[in-house]
């Protein structure tokens, strides 16, 4: 994984090499991380239908025409969501230096230290919490005054983003996969939703959510909310 020295400039930064010539970096522009990340869930989308309808359907309920989410359905399903994304991005980056959204729009994720790959590639993950407040304005904030433009995961994680030109082939690889997991998902979620097999607690067991349909009209209910959709 590249370790570039510490930044020189707002854009670039600069280290030598063993034969005193200068490798520069530009660091990626926040808009090339938005689409990066924005193409990362759309190629976890597959993986985050078949977790949600196992959870869905395993502690919530199918009664009739309508799906009852239950507090404890919705718990989970995040809790699983956010575990795929933080490994995802995790072992991604710290085997590869890049997930396949950043392969495709051409950015990586370098250390500005000596500190392991796996250490750093978890902080500035296990950050995301902290930076994805109010819609990342948290973390979008903290990067545009940023020197590096570095969220605060990269500045705590010594990690920063920066340009870099991927082969057709690791492109290609990236959409195959993202093509594969999809089908995948077509596959599976039908067959998990056709079993109804719900597992009852003892708590967090209150339906929240309702989502169903009567005569030609369908309804999406959230607690005294009611969204009716009319044929």
């Amino acid at each position: 994984m590249t370790e570039p020295a510490p930044a020189v400039s707002r854009t670039t930064t600069t280290t030598a090499s063993a034969r005193g010539s200068a490798v520069r970096y530009r660091f990626a522009r926040l808009g090339d991380r938005f689409i990066a990340f924005a193409l990362d869930i759309a190629l976890l989308f597959g993986l985050f239908a078949i977790v949600d309808a196992w959870a869905f359907m395993r502690w919530g309920a199918f009664d009739a025409a309508e799906l009852q989410l239950t507090i404890a359905s919705l718990v989970i399903a995040v809790t699983l969501n956010s575990a795929i994304l933080f490994l995802y991005g995790w072992l991604m980056e710290a085997a590869c230096g890049a997930t396949l959204g950043k392969v495709l729009v051409g950015i990586r994720v370098v250390r500005t230290t000596q500190r392991g790959a796996l250490a750093a590639c978890a902080l500035r993950n296990l950050l995301r919490i902290v930076d994805g407040l109010a819609f990342y304005l948290v973390g979008t904030a903290v990067a545009a005054c940023s020197e590096g433009r570095q969220r605060i995961g990269d500045i705590c994680a010594r990690t920063a983003v920066i340009e870099e030109t991927f082969g057709i082939a690791a492109r290609v690889s990236a959409i195959v996969l993202w093509i594969v997991t999809l089908a995948g998902a077509g596959w599976a979620v039908p067959r998990i939703c056709s079993t109804n097999n719900p597992g009852h607690t003892g708590y967090l067991s209150q339906v929240v959510v309702r989502i169903g349909t009567t005569g030609r009209s369908a309804y999406f209910r959230v607690g005294g909310f009611t969204l009716d959709l009319h044929s």
